[in-house]
């Protein structure tokens, strides 16, 4: 049994579907009717007028009404659009039983305690016919789909069926008047409208329910015998055919399924049993714990039934109705009616395979699950359940397609999952010991593999590997390396989809989706309310996908929407420009062509085409307020105004991007004051001054209007803003424009009007107006005010304007591609559809002074007082500076642009960002000050961990890439970036990489000047020198390949000679140690020096040896030298000399750590040679080589590395990335 839907209430012990809707009625003990969405899982409505338990209830076939009988002995008819009952039928003298609406006729039959069956007329209202006979409580009574019959059951033991075709007749208008005449006699003498034409007789209870067959002449019956009884009947009789035990309490109801061969019964044992009605054998039980069944319902046209019980009811289906497929290019698999099928996509036809076997066993759901097919062996793996779960390996003969008829012996093995994993393997599903078996066409077991988690279904992800499937994740395992490769978790996943390129792959759920990519990375999460049934990838990266009611899509970032309804659930088999394949229930194949306009304008804006978007805009019908709210929140309002009429949303469209053009030709339209001064604000914010003032001067706002000439010094308009005040007897306004004017003779006039004489007279004094103040000082008399000693009074003036100006100086910018593009709609635009588009607009274009325009557009600065020429012919974009596709002409800019700017560019990112996004080199990071991820990068390439000694060398890198500029003393300093490689026929939009103080040329120069150092035996000066070389090397920045080798080779030359020149120092500080100052000399001549240094290397060993008698040892070091041909005679004769006293006592007085035979390094911390063949670590920067227990310390050599630590290696050049 799969369970569709379950409610919990009272007692249920009515039920009906509704024919088209995925509605159920309930009537319940308590006398409460409910209607369910059994497919949404709501109550939608819930009927209360009954008083006591409602038995019966049903739906008409067409109408919007239902009919209910309860033991308040009403019959009620209700209209569920208009929630309330119409009427009731009244003449039942006992509890009502069942209630049914005719299939045809405006009839209702109705069965009661009363031992009576009525027919009603629900039009006219009235009882056409009681049909008695029954001698005790009628339990249920209902019409026959076809003919004029109906079947009753009652507690008399007897089962009666009744012919009402004479009742058909009365209810026909009669023809002439004798007919009329003898209808009136019956009328008068109680004619007999219903006959029993049979009394089945043959149960020894009470019988509870009896219903017809929907097409064949039988019955079937149930009762307090607990018995299920099969009758069959003709023209004359009805005779009993079998009876069906098993039950074990009173069975309540029992049907025969509309679809299959099979009977329903349920009963108060607490059971649902479904029968074979052919065999007459028990197929499966379904049993509840507590509740016991009462009443069973059939959909007219679905596979699904319902059963009502003691605490609610439940929706079900018996046996799935998905076919199994398996889709492999222009290939589709697929099972039906016992026959495995084959469609074709690109022809459309289908054609029948072979046969597959019929399953033996008896009980239902053993069609099959799955199926794999693998198209180079041209075999079909099929899953079903069963014996608990089973796969059948079928090999398809190459000319079997088309013939149908060849029936093979299938290869079979027990496994409830199983799939193809390659060409000729196929994986099953251990479930007991959790590990799949790997077999080969033959059937036989290859390999096999344990799981990395407990698995209960496994699904194909790819050649040799298994996508595992358990309770609450998915994991991807690789079956050669026994790896996994990819692990998320999920709800618990029912269908797996992967993409044609196996890129993705979507994971259904019962009520959600997952979207992940091949790795299992999570991308997004989809939840639908109604049940997820199917789904398929388009060839555009978009997962289209069926719900029950719905097909819907799903983008990449996780937006989706609806693109058609369904009136019955398919199956998605594949998906191709606008059509989607699909397999209906019945194993029918159907093509749906949708519009996908809606998707696609979505994905185009989602990856940045802009060519796609301004086609569709144009030639499509995309509109609504879904498409304009998307198109707001994803941040391009300036595409949704074209497709908007409505002026308020178009003025707040155009608030939002900035377009103050269509913003004011809305107010005009709108004239509210709202909405004027939300103009004012935005054009504030823009700086176009003119709008500001015309926006303020609509909704007569004064004082705003005085600020704004204030800020503007327009002096005049102050002037007259000042008058306005006067003429409105606006005092504060007069004083305020006073004030801003700076004209005390006017604040003191004002004053001096107001009757504030002592202000008066204190204003007029302080500023020097004597006369004034004496006036004043006259008239107020005793009362003159005082000022305060010793207070020096301070001058309240404006400033004066510097620059009195309408509008901000606005960059002249070119229209965006959407403004641009859509104003030549309906002007003869051109289509753009004819140039092959590819350009990706958005992705490639770093433009620094606009980056960051609400609407993303791609825009060009012409430089100030730049005009662009209006020749007939215009010049495109700029492709040598900006590598722009050439799709869309240029919109020509107008010579008197300040009145047509559209966008005031928003602030471009500052320029040190740029140059982090777009390197990956330490030295620019560090020049754009951005020191952290300077120092990852160091880290990440090169294993670096002391930047101590690279802190100045870091400072000096952002100094020297920036200049500062002083302007004005009211300003702040303004800083500069200085780029490498600036010339002056570069785009001032494209920014170069940040100008570096440290260049290979300069270490060129530290590498002569250590050497020299090192000739003259500076030795300490030489290591400052060579270290300072390795020191700096992390930070150049080199443009060729070959610049790249000589920077490394320069990283191997430092490190030797400072790894020799540490060793000599050591060996100069130590005089007690004879021995170990041999051994440092000698490990100085092996480290990679140039001949002269090699030379005097030598000459120093063969020196310090001889003079410790270690004659044998420095005869090598004489032999060395000699053969390096010493330019110096007096080194070559010293040699030849060592030589000869050597050859006379070939013999050392102090045994060394030191064997010149066998090759060696010498370890950078601890001085000691590692032979040939012994183990080491090196430092990832300067590869110096240690011992293994130096591993994890800071480089001796370099001081900067930590050895042995993983690094990617020296990036030092662009040309190193591309």
């Amino acid at each position: 049994m799969l369970t569709k839907f379950e409610t919990k209430s009272n007692r249920v012990k009515g039920l009906s579907f509704h024919t088209k809707r995925p509605w159920i009625l309930a009537s319940l003990h308590s006398g409460v009717i409910q209607l369910w969405d059994y497919r949404m899982g709501t109550l939608i409505d819930r009927f209360d007028e009954h008083d006591g338990p409602v038995r019966g209830v049903h739906f008409h076939m067409s109408q919007p009404l239902f009919v209910s009988g309860g033991d308040d002995y009403k019959i009620k008819v209700w209209n569920h659009k208009l929630h309330r009952c119409l009427f009731t039928l009244l003449g039942h003298l006992d509890y009502i039983r069942t209630v049914q609406f005719h299939h045809e006729h405006p009839w209702i039959v109705s069965a009661s305690d009363d031992q009576t069956i009525r027919i009603w007329n629900w039009q006219s209202r009235t009882c056409i016919s009681v049909l008695t006979g029954h001698n005790h409580y009628v339990m249920c009574a209902a019409f026959h789909p076809k003919e004029d019959l109906v079947v009753s059951a009652s507690l008399d033991q007897t089962v009666r069926v009744w012919d009402i075709g004479s009742l058909k007749k009365k209810t026909a208008s009669p023809a002439d008047d004798i007919l009329r005449l003898s209808q009136m006699n019956t009328d008068l003498f109680g004619g007999v409208d219903a006959v029993v034409k049979y009394v089945l007789e043959g149960h020894d209870r009470g019988v509870n329910w009896a219903a017809f067959h929907p097409t064949l002449p039988l019955i079937v019956s149930g009762a307090d015998d607990r018995q299920v009884k099969l009758w069959r009947m003709n023209d004359t009789k009805a005779w009993e055919v079998d009876t069906l035990r098993g039950h074990m309490n009173n069975v309540s109801c029992v049907m025969f399924h509309a679809k299959q061969d099979i009977i329903v019964s349920n009963s108060e044992d607490k059971s649902i049993r479904v029968w074979d009605a052919t065999k007459r054998t028990g197929l499966q039980t379904f049993r509840r714990e507590q509740d016991r069944f009462w009443i069973l319902a059939a959909h007219p046209e679905m596979n699904l039934l319902a059963a009502g019980h003691d605490s609610g009811m439940i929706v079900f289906k018996l046996e799935r109705e998905r076919p199994a497929f398996a889709v492999s290019g222009d290939s589709l698999f697929y099972t039906k009616d016992r026959f495995l099928k084959y469609y074709d996509f690109s022809t459309q036809r289908e054609t029948q395979v072979m046969p597959i076997r019929r399953p033996g066993s008896t009980s239902l759901n053993q069609s099959p699950r799955t199926l794999s097919y693998s198209p180079t062996e041209n075999a079909v793996l099929i899953c079903s359940d069963v014996d608990g779960g089973s796969y059948e390996l079928y090999v398809i003969p190459k000319d079997s397609i088309g013939r149908g008829d060849s029936l093979q012996d299938a290869k079979r093995g027990p496994g409830s999952s199983a799939i193809f994993v390659a060409r000729n393997r196929f994986a099953v599903l251990d479930k007991g010991n959790n590990q799949v078996l790997i077999k080969n066409l033959k059937n036989e077991v290859v390999k096999k593999s344990g799981l990395p988690v407990p698995t209960d279904a496994i699904f194909y992800a790819g050649t040799g590997s298994l996508l595992c499937r358990s309770e609450d994740r998915v994991v991807i395992f690789d079956l050669q390396q026994r790896l996994v490769l990819g692990d998320l978790q999920t709800p618990f996943v029912k269908y797996v989809v992967w993409s044609n390129d196996m890129e993705s792959v979507a994971l259904l759920s019962k009520h959600s989706i997952v979207i992940a990519n091949k790795k299992l990375v999570h991308q997004c999460t989809l939840h639908e309310t109604i049940r997820v049934k199917s789904g398929a990838w388009d060839d555009n990266g978009v997962f289209i996908y069926a719900t029950l009611n719905h097909i819907k899509y799903c983008l990449p970032n996780g937006d989706s929407g609806i693109i058609r309804t369904l009136e019955v659930p398919i199956y998605i088999t594949k998906v191709s420009g606008n059509a989607i394949f699909c397999l209906d229930r019945d194993g029918k194949n159907k093509t749906i062509v949708v519009d996908a306009t809606e998707y696609i304008f979505k994905l185009s804006l989602l990856r940045k085409r802009y060519d796609q978007v301004m086609n569709m805009i144009r030639n499509s019908q995309l509109c609504g307020e879904a498409m304009i709210a998307y198109l707001q929140q994803k941040g391009f309002p300036e595409v949704a105004l074209h497709f908007v009429k409505d002026e308020k949303t178009r003025f707040n469209l155009a608030l939002e991007s900035g377009n103050i053009q269509i913003a004011v030709a809305s107010a005009k339209e709108i004239d509210d004051k709202d909405h004027w001064y939300r103009l004012g604000v935005e054009a504030l914010r823009q700086g176009n001054a003119g709008i500001v003032e015309y926006a303020y001067q609509r909704t007569k706002n004064f004082e705003r209007l005085s600020f704004l000439y204030l800020i503007n010094g327009n002096l005049e308009k102050l002037s007259k803003m000042l008058k306005i005040a006067e003429v409105k007897n606006d005092v504060m306004g007069q004083f305020h424009n006073a004030l801003y004017l700076g004209d005390i003779q006017e604040r003191v006039k004002i004053l001096e009007n107001a009757g504030h004489l002592p202000l008066a007279y204190v204003t007029a004094s302080i500023h020097g107006l004597q006369d004034v103040a004496e006036r004043l000082a006259a008239e107020l008399g005793g009362d003159v005010p005082h000022l305060p000693e010793g207070k020096e009074p301070s001058l309240l003036m404006p400033p004066a304007p510097v620059m009195c100006g309408g509008d901000w100086p606005l960059l002249r910018v070119m229209k965006g591609i959407f403004e641009g593009g859509l104003d030549g709609i309906g002007r003869g635009a051109v289509d753009d559809e004819e140039e092959g588009v590819e350009g990706d607009w958005g992705e490639d274009l770093d433009m620094v002074d606009v980056d960051g325009l609400q609407n993303g557009d791609v825009t060009t600065i012409l430089e100030d007082g730049e005009v662009a020429e209006e020749n007939e012919e215009e010049g495109g974009w700029d492709l040598d500076d900006l590598e722009l596709p050439p799709e869309v002409e240029t919109p020509r800019v107008s010579v008197n642009a300040r009145s047509f700017v559209f966008v005031a560019p928003t602030p471009g990112m500052p320029v040190s960002q740029i140059w982090i996004q777009r390197s990956s080199l330490a030295a620019d990071h560090a020049a754009a000050g951005n020191f952290d991820t300077a120092m990852r990068l160091l880290s990440r390439q090169l294993g670096i961990r002391n930047f101590t000694p690279l802190k100045s060398m870091f400072l000096d890198l952002h100094a020297g890439s920036h200049s500062y500029l002083h302007a004005f003393s009211s300003v702040p300093v303004m800083s500069l970036a200085i780029e490498r490689g600036w010339s002056e026929s570069a785009s001032p939009n494209v920014r170069g990489p940040p100008a570096l103080v440290f260049n290979f040329s300069q270490l060129d120069e530290k590498l002569k000047a250590g050497y020299k150092a090192t000739t003259a035996g500076k030795f300490t000066e030489a290591l400052r020198l060579f270290l300072s070389i390795l020191h700096t090397i992390p930070l150049i920045v080199v443009e060729s390949r070959r610049e790249v080798d000589e920077v490394k080779e320069l990283i191997i030359i430092a490190k030797e000679y400072v790894l020799g020149l540490q060793m000599e120092l050591e060996r100069r500080e130590m005089r007690d140690n004879p021995v170990r100052q041999q051994e440092l000399a000698a490990y100085f001549t092996h480290c990679n020096l140039q001949l002269p240094h090699l030379r005097l290397a030598l000459l120093n060993a063969m020196t310090v040896c001889y003079k410790a008698r270690n004659l044998a040892t420095a005869a090598n070091f004489a032999r060395r030298l000699i053969e390096t041909n010493p330019t110096n005679e007096s080194h070559s004769r010293t040699a030849r000399q060592v030589l000869q006293a050597a050859e006379r006592n070939m013999a050392d007085a102090s045994q060394l750590n030191y064997d010149f035979r066998n090759p060696f390094v010498t370890c950078g911390a601890t001085y000691v040679p590692i032979y040939r063949g012994q183990k080491d670590i090196s430092c990832p920067y300067c590869t110096a080589r240690f011992v293994p227990n130096q591993e994890g310390q800071l480089c001796a050599v370099c001081d900067l590395a930590v050895v042995g630590a993983d690094a990617s290696g020296l990036l030092c050049s662009a040309s190193q990335i591309r």
